[in-house]
């Protein structure tokens, strides 16, 4: 835990350290100088962890937001990807995820085009980003009704663990499990269009499988996912159930 998360209980240890250091100022002098140096060293250390969590919420809140795009519309062809009418994705495919674009914080116009056609879009939206937050736009459903689906991601996590989420994004998919083979259900009923929260874990390979939700029917089997160690991932699901192209998992990290 950082130094500033322990700014109050540096506080009340300053405090008792005082007291003890009073209750020994004509008893003893030697003790009064013990417990007064201690008194000292945690006042400082509140000190350096109000000033570090200043800071921190400082940078936390003049940094830039910063956002990705994926492509998970089935059957749309190649898009353009615009914001507030600067094209910043050409010939876009599915299943394509961009790198993270940092931008101010506020709000922005998202158009989506087909590649190399301004005529009409196939999807326009605006979004709102927040300073130091991050995020996953997904241009998700069949092409004629396609929508935006805003992730906000969360890469911070604890030195030495890993945490991983499920996404649905598969149009003709009831909702689903998400299971270890032949073993416990990780995820519960995770709707089209919905994501799960962070599963935090101590990094492993594991076999997980997906299931119709409530039952042992396996829809996509996801074998030996690797997840490392100081890695944030995003499972997805992408892709047609009874159709093409078919329904396969997209893995997506979250730490540069």
């Amino acid at each position: 835990m950082s130094d500033y998360r322990n700014h109050d209980d540096y506080l009340h240890k300053a405090a008792r350290y005082d007291l003890l250091a009073q209750y020994y100022k004509y008893l003893d002098p030697s003790m009064h100088i013990h417990y007064y140096q201690k008194h000292i060293r945690y006042m400082n250390k509140a000190m350096s962890s109000l000033r570090a969590q200043s800071v921190a919420n400082y940078y936390q809140s003049n940094s830039p937001a910063r956002i990705r795009v994926l492509h998970a519309s089935p059957d749309a062809p190649k898009v353009d990807v615009y914001i507030n009418g600067n094209r910043i994705l050409r010939d876009f495919p599915f299943k394509e995820t961009s790198n993270y674009l940092s931008l101010p914080a506020g709000k922005y116009q998202v158009d989506i085009y087909p590649a190399g056609d301004m005529v009409s879009t196939v999807l326009s939206r605006k979004v709102t980003v927040e300073a130091g937050k991050q995020y996953t736009l997904a241009a998700t459903d069949m092409v004629e009704k396609l929508k935006l689906v805003e992730l906000e991601d969360n890469p911070s996590i604890p030195s030495g663990e890993t945490k991983v989420r499920f996404v649905h994004l598969s149009p003709d998919t009831q909702p689903v499990d998400i299971a270890v083979k032949n073993g416990d259900v990780v995820f519960r009923n995770i709707g089209f269009r919905h994501s799960s929260d962070y599963l935090a874990l101590s990094p492993l390979t594991v076999d997980l499988e997906v299931r119709a939700t409530g039952t042992k029917d396996v829809l996509l089997p996801l074998p030996a996912l690797s997840f490392q160690k100081n890695q944030v991932y995003t499972l997805v699901a992408v892709g047609l159930s009874k159709g093409e192209p078919s329904i396969e998992p997209i893995v997506l990290t979250e730490r540069e």
